[in-house]
């Protein structure tokens, strides 16, 4: 069983959904988008994404009308795999299309930028064998990445907030979405360990040296186990 987090921006709520790999994500189209698909190489017994990602998959796969191959979607920071402040790592993005030719993907590349439902489209220069493509929020806090988080705040980024300092070793920090007072408190002490100004709001310099620690962690140490990925991810369920 695989516990969904999602947020829902109608409602401004985080949504919670117990489902099996072979089901299809909330929100997502007829069956084009599992659970398993959207993990994919994660081993994660928890995940996260937002509603507009869900509707603009919906919109790219119904305007291609035929399946979309997934490589990479969701991931966990610890997990590693990408950029320090990659999408994925907030369940916001999807590397598609590894499975066709040139062609092909570019004729993705370009429905996908037509439409318009997605924040950003990567250039084939950057992403030549496959298609990028992701919902981010905007502003970002640095010069691209997450934006700015802080007491108050719901959604993706207060997830992977979450999940990073729980990688890091900061205690009491479980994963629900919401930016309450015990994740200000332990904003506050990481800021405190890293010599930031410890106000509890992550903005680009508090999120640049927590991502840096804990993007590959479980990678560059000890793998954790599945027991202790759920104790740490999942206390709020």
């Amino acid at each position: 069983m695989i516990n969904v987090l999602m947020y829902n921006n109608l409602t401004d709520r985080m949504e919670r959904h117990a489902l099996n790999l072979s089901d299809p994500m909330p929100y997502s189209f007829a069956r084009t988008l599992t659970v398993g698909e959207f993990r994919g190489r994660s081993t994660s017994s928890i995940i996260w994404t937002d509603r507009r990602a869900m509707i603009a998959w919906n919109t790219t796969r119904s305007s291609w009308g035929r399946p979309i191959n997934i490589g990479f979607a969701f991931r966990r920071i610890a997990e590693g795999g990408h950029a320090n402040q990659s999408q994925h790592y907030a369940g916001m993005a999807f590397d598609v299309a590894q499975n066709i030719g040139n062609p092909l993907r570019a004729e993705l590349r370009a429905l996908a930028t037509r439409l318009g439902v997605w924040s950003y489209v990567e250039p084939v220069s950057i992403s030549p064998t496959w298609v990028h493509f992701d919902a981010r929020l905007r502003p970002p806090a640095c010069s691209a990445g997450f934006p700015l988080v802080r007491q108050g705040a719901r959604g993706v980024y207060v997830c992977t907030l979450q999940d990073a300092l729980g990688a890091v070793g900061i205690p009491a920090v479980g994963i629900d979405g919401m930016f309450g007072a015990i994740t200000d408190n332990a904003v506050r002490v990481f800021q405190r360990e890293n010599r930031l100004t410890a106000d509890g709001i992550v903005g680009c310099n508090t999120w640049s040296r927590l991502t840096s620690m804990a993007n590959g962690l479980w990678r560059r140490s000890a793998p954790m186990s599945a027991e202790a990925q759920y104790e740490y991810g999942c206390r709020c369920w």
